[in-house]
């Protein structure tokens, strides 16, 4: 019963995202406000639909019914039941249900926090989410149902779910990742509906920054919290691998980022206005033409779905629906957004449009990166693979000289700029970067890489322009104090995601160049010296776990009057033949080490993998401090719509 009620309520608010997306274009049509207050209920009765789907959906796993594929393919009686409620999302029909969902709730947070703004503008914004809706919800439906049926013959047993999937990382990446990617889909719908209007003024930039800024910082996590789901997970000790299904969440971050700050120009100047939409239709595009990568089986990952081609041709044309209507759309009505004044080459306009093309350039190198292999596959010019050295060779450069900008742009005036009144208050701090550079690895490190000494230069470059920035518009206070108090929150967020930016900067340099990996054969007893560290091997014993098998090891590490034990594994599930590897780690905010077991050896000995990587962990603490410089900018009172 619960199928047939989960099944008629996703076919239900598919009949009232029609609705939704049809029926206030006639409204605006007969500019009769009735009909296009339509938009508001139907968003609304649309998510409660979808969430009693999910809910149902979730229901059917925790009651092990394997009549339904979905389930059987996902779970099993003994799956912990944490894990059967992530379950719900991983695999490819409940995660787009997932999608859905998300979909939906950002379109009735868009009708309830938007009440203030005009009634045409939020009812376009509403319909064109409606048709996004419509086109999800409608590829659920018609390829990827979850409440398909497997009567009158069913499994008493499921396959259960994926083991790198048996993890907490599910139960919050998806969602997190999620809330950003369909969460880009709102400024979208705010740039359509500016170009069908014509209104694509200051209040039009001001309406969307709040929106891009929140799927931004929610992205941010959301890539943070899958990196470091890898990194513990796999036993590979690495943050980043530069797959190809971790560049489609890049992707939009990149493209994002530089709508965020192309928006802060439109909203205060009212410039780059052509520029803001055009990255608008980018960055929900590439979130698009990530899905399609996960989902169409062109990819091999451990990230990706395996899905059959039917469902990647649906999805792609999608796509070219969006990207195809959009760009036509932005060509026809492009010529209409002209700037509203003009600015210098010195002035903080340009200085921002330097920072986007950027991170644009960032974004085509990822792009052509990730779709290369796949290009020339498809032309019969063999196997190509695009790895690491790739993109660390051409991304790398670019982020240090991103760094250039970042410590001048906010310094800068609108419209105009002497520099050298920017330029000379930076010469002290250009002297403490330079003695930073050179001290900081030799003091800490024992050695200079030029590549850290670079980045720690120029991340105090930056700091030091930012301690600036905040003597310059403090010092008629009557105290730094009191004039700290007075800075806006937009102000503390921009300066928040710039830190961010730096503490990963610092994270990233130091863990790339100081990291220390050691592959060893090891007996009970042995121990292994790695820098200052000791790493004894106390050996291995079989345990069972709910639904696996464990070969538990124990790891004593040791460093003057310091120690812990850590307990690396090796896994068995009993649905599934391979290994799965479960790394030791102990993390402080200096450092990580970490063991991983590797394979059995003769004469009770094992492969072991040690690492030492210092400073990792400022990777992930650099995207949280990102992710609260974003709520802090949603938080300013600019963006407190009220009612006219």
């Amino acid at each position: 019963m619960w199928v047939e009620l989960g099944h008629f309520a996703l076919v239900l608010a598919f009949v009232v995202v029609l609705v939704q997306s049809t029926l206030p274009w006639l409204g605006l049509a007969r500019d009769d406000a009735r009909i296009q207050s339509m938009a508001h209920s139907t968003v609304h009765v649309q998510t409660a639909l979808l969430l009693l789907s999910f809910v149902l959906l979730t229901y059917g796993f925790l009651t092990n019914d394997f009549s339904v594929d979905y389930i059987a393919r996902q779970s099993n009686t003994l799956l912990p039941i944490e894990y059967k409620i992530s379950a719900v999302w991983g695999g490819h029909e409940g995660s787009l249900l997932l999608w859905a969902f998300i979909l939906a709730l950002w379109s009735s947070l868009v009708a309830k926090f938007s009440k203030g703004l005009p009634l045409d503008m939020v009812v376009r914004v509403l319909a064109i989410l409606g048709l996004i809706s419509v086109a999800i919800i409608s590829f659920i439906l018609f390829t990827s149902n979850p409440f398909d049926r497997l009567l009158p013959d069913f499994p008493i047993e499921g396959n259960d779910l994926n083991p790198l999937l048996q993890d907490p990382g599910l139960i919050f990446h998806p969602p997190m990742l999620y809330m950003g990617y369909v969460g880009f889909s709102v400024p979208f719908a705010f740039a359509i509906a500016g170009l069908l209007s014509g209104r694509m003024d200051s209040a039009w930039a001001r309406w969307s920054r709040p929106w891009t800024i929140a799927a931004w910082a929610f992205l941010t996590l959301g890539i943070a919290l899958g990196s470091w789901w890898a990194y513990y997970e796999l036993g590979w000790g690495g943050w980043w691998f530069w797959d190809p299904v971790e560049n489609a969440s890049l992707l939009p971050w990149l493209a994002g980022t530089a709508l965020m700050h192309s928006l802060a120009v439109t909203e205060k100047r009212g410039v780059f206005k052509a520029w803001t939409v055009l990255l608008a239709i980018i960055a929900f595009s590439l979130c698009l033409l990530g899905t399609f990568l996960v989902r169409s089986g062109v990819l091999t990952s451990v990230h990706a779905f395996a899905a059959d081609p039917e469902r990647g041709l649906y999805i792609l044309g999608i796509l070219i629906l969006v990207v195809g209507g959009s760009l036509s759309l932005f060509a026809w009505r492009g010529a209409e957004l002209a700037n509203e004044s003009r600015y210098q080459l010195a002035s903080r306009e340009t200085f921002l449009m330097l920072n986007n093309l950027l991170l644009m350039t960032a974004t085509v190198i990822v792009l052509l990166g990730t779709l290369f292999p796949l290009i020339a596959d498809a032309l019969d010019l063999g196997k190509i693979s695009v790895g690491p050295p790739y993109f660390n060779l051409l991304f790398v450069p670019l982020t240090w000289l991103l760094l250039v900008f970042v410590a001048i742009g906010p310094l800068m005036n609108w419209k105009r700029q002497d520099m050298s009144k920017v330029l000379l208050p930076l010469v002290k701090v250009l002297l403490a970067a330079v003695l930073a550079a050179i001290a900081v690895p030799l003091m800490f490190f024992g050695n200079w890489p030029w590549t850290v000494g670079l980045s720690v230069g120029l991340c105090v470059w930056v700091l030091g322009a930012l301690m600036v920035d905040i003597g310059r518009k403090t010092r008629h206070a009557d105290s730094m104090i009191k004039g700290i108090k007075k800075l806006t929150r937009s102000y503390w967020g921009m300066q928040f995601g710039h830190i961010g930016l730096l503490v990963m900067v610092m994270g990233v340099a130091v863990t790339s160049e100081y990291s220390i990996e050691r592959d060893v054969r090891m007996v009970p007893g042995d121990i292994e010296q790695i820098g200052e560290y000791q790493y004894r091997f106390d050996g291995v014993e079989d345990r069972m776990g709910p639904n696996y098998r464990s070969q538990y090891g124990t790891v004593t590490i040791s460093r003057g009057n310091w120690s812990t034990t850590l307990h690396p594994e090796k896994r068995v599930y009993r649905m599934e033949s391979n290994p799965m590897t479960e790394a030791g780690i102990s993390t402080s905010l200096w450092r990580d080490v970490y063991v991983a077991l590797g394979e059995p050896l003769d004469q009770g000995a094992w492969a072991v993998r040690l690492y030492h990587k210092p400073l990792v962990v400022w990777v992930w603490l650099g995207a949280l401090i990102m992710s609260i410089g974003g709520l802090l900018s949603i938080l300013d009172k600019r963006y407190r719509i009220r009612r006219n």
